[in-house]
């Protein structure tokens, strides 16, 4: 069993990007995800049959195109000049 190459959980990881938000990533691959699921095609060519790695690879190479909606919550306010 030591000789068992091991599993490539690239699928898994999240994008280690400062400017990403890890909750956007999670919506908009869970978005993708369903509508791959509603039959949509993949964007990109894959052996994977779940809908779920299909959309977390596509968001995650930046395939899958949003805009953001709403007011940012986290958005800061200007520093006086001083």
């Amino acid at each position: 069993m030591a000789d068992k190459a091991p599993r490539n959980n690239a699928h898994c990881t999240l994008p280690d990007d400062p400017e990403q938000s890890t909750y956007r990533f999670i919506i908009v691959a869970a978005k993708r995800a369903r509508q791959l699921q509603a039959g949509a095609r993949p964007v990109l060519p894959t052996s994977s049959k779940k809908p779920t790695v299909i959309a977390t690879e596509e968001v995650r190479r930046g395939l899958v195109k949003y805009t953001l909606t709403g007011p940012l919550s986290h958005e800061r306010k200007p520093e006086p000049a001083l």
